[in-house]
């Protein structure tokens, strides 16, 4: 599925804006990913960082949306990788991993945050009692998200340019 990237409306309710910014990041984010092998999604570009990869950032992603819509947002179980203290950045180790499976589980986890954020108040505080971060908005943690995103989006930008030599916005 070829995710849409187009910019959200000059003139739009709040929701549609956040969600339109954020919509759009994922799907740079889909966009760098285009046409590259398993090897060369897998391959670190950066010597003193071995897990950011595209197929890394990916997974990150994945995981950076269930934990802050699923587990601070909703109060679910801390289960994901991320969550764990050993090994550090478990959310990006990903060998033999393919990066359609990453992609899907990416795309399919955004669309499970979609409906969690169609479903709730933008002022509504998350539920999880055991981060502080769950007492942020869901306003607050859409904004995070785009944020979170669009940095990674860089990083993607960055990672094919060094793969192969990609570039490209649009």
């Amino acid at each position: 599925m070829t995710l849409s990237r187009i910019r959200p409306p000059f003139i739009a309710d709040e929701r549609t804006q956040l969600v339109g910014w954020l919509d759009l990041q994922r799907a740079i984010v889909h966009f760098k990913c285009e046409g590259l092998s398993d090897a060369d999604a897998h391959r670190p570009v950066l010597p003193t960082s071995p897990l950011m990869t595209m197929a890394g950032i990916v997974s990150h992603l994945r995981w950076t949306e269930q934990a802050w819509f699923e587990v601070l947002f909703l109060g679910g179980p801390a289960d994901g990788p991320q969550f764990r203290q050993d090994p550090a950045d478990a959310d990006m180790m990903v060998d033999g991993v393919p990066l359609a499976d990453l992609l899907a589980d990416y795309e399919q986890q955004c669309a499970r945050s979609n409906e969690i954020i169609a479903a709730h108040s933008l002022d509504e505080p998350g539920r999880h009692p055991d981060f502080t971060s769950a007492q942020a908005s869901l306003r607050w943690m859409i904004i995070h998200m785009v944020e979170e995103t669009a940095r990674h989006a860089g990083h993607a930008d960055a990672i094919r340019e060094l793969l192969d030599g990609g570039k490209g916005y649009y």
